[in-house]
């Protein structure tokens, strides 16, 4: 052991630890010349001892971190070796990493340590699409590269191979492509995506797991003050959507059209209102309407109609400011949907700065707000600051349909399940852990997996309102899982060793280089390829071994006190002998 370690490891204790230390060491001293004074060596030597031992246990010096050569761990390894190398990264000092890394479930349990990695250039892709999806909600597939090429392309095929989406040539050198398509039923499905270079050639392909499952029962009211074309269409959309649906349309001072839902409203669940219909109810009906939110059903105000600006500030708080017709071409808010381009006109009057209690909910391609919400309790008011969108329900239906499903999952309506499924590994593979989790089930409820034991689901420290489970699929394909007594079911998508290469790579790269951050969160590690950055400072590593001492300190009180009690004649003053 050289100066420089020395140097290192005692420049690791502090003052106040050295403080104690010296104490001890003093005391064992001044008992040691006591001894010595009575011509006692062997106790002298033995107390001595003791105290030395006693300070080096008390002492927790630790070796540098650069001491120990680092652990070398080869991430293309097959999946038991790459095991067997990470139990032995608690007593490295650093890790000398080959390969494309490792994935979060095999860092997860691994202690930090400095990472020394320089990943190589490669092709890599990274893939953003929903694995569960209401019907009547757009399936949009975002794939990403490392490297920004013209000419490629994505296409979105079925499971028969059949064309559904294609995004055409990149015009530019770019590095994201994506695709939409709305599923006609409610089903699983494995569609597939394909990426094509400039000249049509197969670059990657892969599976995409899609739950496409029935969307929560609408059971809507609407209350109008005036007809219009923009609330007919409106409810159109809703029957076509399979929403149970109560309109009430008022076409006079004593007419009025009400058209029935084909089955009795048992749990209403939105409000529909112009703003005219809220300006001209009584005081009580008004009231009585703001309870029914209050208890939890969101209210939306189509604003198109609003005039006494004064009720909305005085009763909601809400400010409204009229329109400028100077500025109306340029505050149309624009929606790129399903190929096509919604240019709707705002309201003549909409919310204006700051209103007590309000917020914007929603914006444009823009960035133009157009939707404004405010909570009640258990309930909230919207504002819909729109008009006009009446005119593309022939132009644009389907564009017009997505924009709407869009402003009712903005209204976040509640699901009828109380349970709540969360798999955060984007790409579950065969024979690696992943981690389910579940809000709404207590610790402790028993998870059932396809072809696995029951395991009961447990509290996280970084899952505050979830409860999780550790599962290891074995083999590819769709996985079924069951939570205890309920018939609360789930189907997770398994991906082969051999799916999506890039993607595995990208995502081992990404999680590597946060596990490099645990380390040394100010310096980032890129996954994209170059070298890896050396830490800014090496901290301590492990303890040096404090047994022995502690082990001498023991023995050496022992020895002593046998002396003094079973031995006196050892431990009595020798006198000189008279001459």
């Amino acid at each position: 052991m050289n100066t420089a370690m020395l140097s290192a490891i005692f420049a690791s204790t502090s003052f106040e630890q050295w403080l104690v230390r010296l104490v001890i060491v003093l005391a064992g001293a001044v008992s040691a010349a006591l001894y010595l004074r009575k011509r006692q060596r062997i106790n002298a030597a033995l107390v001595l001892l003791a105290a030395l031992a006693l300070a080096f246990t008390l002492a927790g010096l630790r070796l540098p971190a650069g001491a120990a050569a680092p652990l070398v761990i080869q991430s293309d390894a097959p999946t038991a070796i790459i095991a067997t190398q990470l139990q032995g990264v608690a007593a490295a000092s650093a890790i000398d990493l080959r390969g494309d890394g490792l994935r979060d479930a095999e860092w997860r349990d691994v202690p930090a340590r400095p990472l020394q990695w320089t990943p190589k250039a490669a092709d890599l892709l990274w893939l953003d699409f929903p694995r569960t999806l209401a019907l009547g909600r757009q399936f949009t597939l975002t794939v990403r590269r490392g490297v920004a090429q013209s000419g490629w392309r994505l296409q979105l095929l079925a499971e028969n191979r059949q064309v559904l989406a294609d995004s055409g040539p990149a015009a530019q050198a770019s590095t994201t492509l994506s695709v939409q398509w709305l599923p006609p039923v409610a089903e699983a499905m494995v569609l597939q995506a394909r990426l094509l270079d400039a000249a049509g050639k197969v670059l990657a392909q892969g599976a995409l797991p899609l739950q496409v499952k029935v969307a929560t029962p609408l059971q809507v009211r609407g209350l109008f003050d005036a007809p219009s074309f923009d609330a007919r269409s409106l409810n159109q959309l809703l029957v076509d959507g399979g929403a149970l649906v109560d309109w009430n349309v008022t076409l006079g001072k004593s007419i009025a059209r009400q058209e029935t839902a084909s089955a009795a409203l048992t749990a209403p669940n939105l409000l529909f209102a112009d703003a005219a219909y809220i300006e001209h109810l009584a005081p009580a009906a008004r009231s009585a309407l703001l309870a029914q939110v209050k208890q939890g059903v969101p209210l939306v105000v189509l604003g198109g109609n609003a005039s006494d600006t004064a009720l909305w500030q005085r009763e909601f708080g809400l400010r409204l400011q009229v329109q400028s017709a100077t500025t109306e071409k340029e505050d149309m808010r624009q929606f790129a949907l399903a190929g096509s381009q919604l240019a709707l006109a705002p309201a003549p009057w909409n919310p204006s700065g700051q209103s007590a209690g309000w917020s914007v909910l929603a914006q444009d391609d823009r960035k133009q707000p157009w939707l404004w919400q405010r909570d009640l309790q258990r309930g909230r008011v919207v504002w819909l600051g729109l008009t006009e969108w009446h005119r593309y329900a022939i132009s644009a239906p389907q564009a017009l349909a997505t924009w709407w499903q869009g402003a009712l999952d903005t209204l976040a309506l509640p699901s009828s399940s109380k349970l709540a499924w969360q798999l955060d590994d984007p790409m579950p593979l065969a024979g690696l852990r992943s981690e389910l989790c579940v809000q709404g089930a207590a610790a402790g409820t028993v998870l059932q997996v396809q072809g696995m034991p029951p395991q009961p689901l447990q509290r996280r420290g970084d899952k505050a309102a979830a409860v999780c489970a550790a599962v290891w699929p074995a083999q590819a394909g769709w996985l079924s899982m069951t939570l205890g007594d309920t018939q609360e079911t789930e189907r997770v998508y398994v991906y082969g060793a051999n799916d999506w290469l890039a993607w595995q790579r990208a995502l081992r790269r990404d999680a590597t280089a946060r596990y490099a951050a645990r380390h040394t969160p100010q310096v980032p590690v890129h996954a994209s390829g170059g070298a890896a950055p050396a830490p800014a400072a090496q901290q301590p590593a492990a303890l040096l071994p404090v047994a022995p001492a502690g082990l001498l300190f023991i023995v050496c009180m022992l020895t002593l006190w046998w002396r003094e009690q079973f031995s006196p004649a050892a431990t009595a003053a020798r006198t000189p002998e008279p001459a």
